[in-house]
Order: C-alpha cells, then structure tokens, then sequence
C-alpha cells in the first residue's frame, strides 16, 4: 500500500445523445476556429458535426488513416496551420484520435474527442507515427485530448467484427495494468473492472449488435481499459502488437486480440497474482484460456496467419521486438518471443504444444 498515483486530467462527458453537446463542449474551451479530423468512412458523423458548430468549423481534414503515417500527419498539421485552428474535434476511431494527436503534439492545440469505436486512444497521452515502416510512440500531455463525449448512440451501428476486436483491445490494456510496473490499487481496481465490463458485453453484441444497454456497458469497459493504458507503462504484448503493425502492416486491434492470449501464457509464471486477478474478471479457471475462449466466442481472427502475417516473418518480428527495453513482468527474449509468434500464427489453444 504504497504508491504513487497521476490521474490524468480530462473532462468525460458520457451517456447516450451526448455528441448533441459538443457545441457547448468546444465553447467551454472559447473555441472559435476548429479543424475537424476524421476519416472519409465517417463522412455522416463529420457533416453532424458541423452542422452542430457552424462558423466555428475552420476546416475538414478526412484523410485519417492506420497507425498515422508520417507523411498523412506533416499534411494534417500543414492544414491546421493554413486554417489557423485554434482547437481540434476529432470524430471516429484510433486513426482519427491518432492523426488529431499528431497535430497538437507540435501546435498545443486542445483536442475534443468524440470516439466511435473501443480504441481508447482519447483519454491516453500516448500518440505515435509510423516512418520507414517502423512505428515508434511516445507519450506527451499535450496529445492528451481535454474533453472525451462518449455517446455509446454513435457505436450502435459498429460491425461487429469491429467492435470485437476493438473491445479486445481494450481487454489487452487491462491485463497488462495488472501487473504493471507502476500499477497502484485504483488501476488495478479499473483494469479488474474494464475486464467484467467487456468479458460480459461483448459475446452479447454478437447476438444482439443495437441493443443500448450492452453498447453502453462496452463503451464504460472500453474507457477503463485505456484509462489505465494512459496512466500506466504498458509491456511485451503492446510491444509486440507495434511491432506487428507498423512493421508488418496488420490491424492494430486485431492483432491485439489473437496475440493476447499468448502473452499472458507467456507472463503467468512472473505474475501469478495478477493472472490470477484476470481470470476472476473474467469468471475463469485460467486467465490465457480465458482470454482464448472469449476470442473464441467472437467473430474475430483467431491467428496471426488469418491476419495475413507470413511465418517467415516471425523471427524478424521477433528480432525487433527486443531491439529496446521495456518494462514486463518476465524477462524478454528473442527466443520466448518467437515462442509466442509461432503460437499465435498457429492459433493453438493456450497450454497445448504447436504440432
């Protein structure tokens, strides 16, 4: 019981119909000029938005894309300073957050962030770019978005598949905050909470995709999960889904949910007691095998070769993967790294020996 605790400094404003309040939220921060940032598949939500903020709009940016390529960032920041933006509404999932971070990392502007998928990206100072096929990320407090509308309306219409993967996501964060270096008992109290929250909407969506209750129950889950990510030092698995995506070019959030399983097999022996945390979260015997069988119940890749990674790319992952230390409960290798790859290429249940 002795710690050390930042919470970092947001303002929620959560419940379904909310996004109608966002001209009274860019007022709070005496907005005049906003550039609004999102992608071409959120074109309806864009054109929402304007019509809530009227003259203030400056400017629309629509061309958000996956782990924010250096170049997609440099035009971004380009229109901000052409427009001469004083504040950034982001709408849409972790791209769109990404690129509007990208932008207040090099000009201060305030971010207010509408986010329609469990990404969690918003209420994280983590921001990141991804250059010569290397994605690095860092973390700023000026990337940190002032204000988060979470309007759990805006996620009904959300595939599936999407709100699957993005929900394991946000799963992922909670896990490794349960053993995190710097983890306290309020994060560990979140994680533990985010884990339930998700463990029980999800497998729900499934069956009944535009039911409110389960989006909102999500949509709380999604915020625990990257609250803690925000506050806390994240370890092999997050490096390992960076890795996998701005090297190799797969899904952030499905990667995320076929390489969980196999990173907490990989940790459970140097971080018993919070394993032991996540399966209670999750209602299980085992927390891999928990985490393997909520996968299972969902419509999500269950491998890294669904994902299109090819096996004689594994090492080379592995390779980069420890290039720089970070923080994890088990000491990371170039070997039990690869272990964990070729498990999740094959997709084997956790605890079982690849053929």
């Amino acid at each position: 019981m002795r710690f050390t605790f930042d919470a970092l400094p947001a303002r929620v404003v959560f419940g379904a119909g909310c996004f109608s309040q966002l001209a009274e939220e860019v007022d709070r921060l005496e907005a005049r000029a906003v550039l609004l940032v999102g992608s071409r598949g959120r074109g309806n939500l864009l054109a929402r938005a304007k019509e809530l903020l009227g003259e203030k709009i400056a400017g629309t940016f629509d061309d958000a894309v996956m782990h924010v390529p250096a170049e997609v960032a440099e035009r971004a920041r380009n229109q901000a300073k052409t427009e001469r933006a004083d504040s950034i509404v982001c709408i849409g999932g972790g791209s769109a957050i990404g690129v509007a971070k990208a932008i207040a990392v090099t000009t201060g502007l305030p971010i207010v962030a509408i986010p329609t998928t469990y990404s969690g990206s918003e209420v994280t100072p983590i921001w990141g770019l991804t250059k010569a096929g290397i994605k690095e990320t860092a973390r700023d407090a000026r990337a940190h978005p002032r204000t988060v509308i979470y309007d759990p309306e805006l996620t009904l219409k959300l595939p599936v598949a999407v709100s699957a993967a993005s929900g394991m996501s946000s799963v992922a964060h909670c896990v490794e905050a349960t053993y995190a270096p710097d983890g306290n008992p309020i994060t560990g109290l979140m994680a533990e909470e985010g884990i339930r929250a998700m463990a029980s909407a999800l497998p729900s969506i499934v069956t009944a995709p535009e039911d409110l209750d389960t989006r909102t129950l999500a949509l709380y889950g999604a915020w625990m999960g990257w609250t803690v990510l925000g506050m806390l030092q994240m370890g092999l698995h997050h490096k390992l889904c960076h890795t996998l995506g701005g090297s190799f070019g797969l899904p952030h959030a499905e990667t995320h949910a076929v390489l969980l399983p196999y990173t907490a097999e990989y940790n459970a022996p140097a971080a018993v007691n919070a394993m032991s945390r996540v399966a209670g979260a999750l209602g299980a015997g085992d927390a891999a095998a928990g985490l393997f069988e909520l996968g299972q119940r969902l419509p999500i890749p269950r491998s890294l070769a669904e994902l299109g990674m090819g096996e004689d790319d594994l090492e080379r992952a592995a390779e980069i993967a420890v290039e720089k230390p970070y923080p994890n409960p088990r000491p990371v290798t170039r070997d039990g790294v690869l272990s964990i790859l070729l498990k999740a290429f094959e997709g084997v249940r956790p605890g079982q020996d690849l053929a």
